[in-house]
């Protein structure tokens, strides 16, 4: 049986902002975006996913950490923050509050989103959730979800891969035997 549901994200972070959501079902640009980094080779990495999750509950839309060689062959990491330029303030204060950075660049951009569902497959261990995406109206993606697969994998004592493989194919069976995904 499948089971399709619709996702807003960051609907909860988005609400009273007076932001407007939009379907993530359909594929669309984001324009006024901001990608904002910062070379650190002084910062402790063990701080790097707490300041990740202040940035995502700050608003942030992405978050990683690109490891560079910095002058004088020092390692260190750059971090990368990807932002509605709305969001640009509280993502300065958390970075410079946060790290050890002195100073910040910013890149604007706009950004290209395939339209994407959440769809659930039956599986031996449950419901998992597939995300599918779509260019132009045609599937082209589909990536199971990881913390309901590894939830699975450890509840039921079998391997993580072995999940993820029988994700996929009850969402290829799904998918072959025609049913929309719309």
């Amino acid at each position: 049986m499948l089971y399709l549901l619709r996702w807003e994200h960051n609907k909860t972070a988005f609400m009273g902002k007076g932001l407007d959501m939009f379907n993530h079902r359909d594929e669309h640009t984001e324009e006024g975006m901001v990608l904002i980094q910062a070379n650190l080779d002084d910062m402790n990495p063990e701080w790097c996913s707490y300041v990740m999750d202040k940035l995502f509950e700050a608003g942030a839309n992405d978050v990683y950490w690109v490891p560079i060689v910095m002058k004088k062959g020092r390692p260190g990491f750059m971090l990368n923050v990807l932002c509605s330029e709305d969001y640009l303030e509280a993502m300065e204060h958390v970075i410079f509050t946060e790290t050890t950075t002195l100073g910040l660049r910013y890149l604007r951009a706009d950004c290209h989103r395939l339209g994407r569902q959440f769809v659930k497959v039956e599986t031996p261990w449950g419901k998992i959730t597939v995300k599918a995406g779509f260019y132009k109206g045609k599937l082209v993606q589909a990536s199971p979800e990881f913390k309901e697969c590894e939830a699975a994998a450890r509840s039921h004592a079998i391997p993580l891969q072995q999940v993820y493989d029988t994700v996929r194919r009850s969402f290829a069976l799904v998918s072959e035997e025609g049913r929309e995904t719309t």
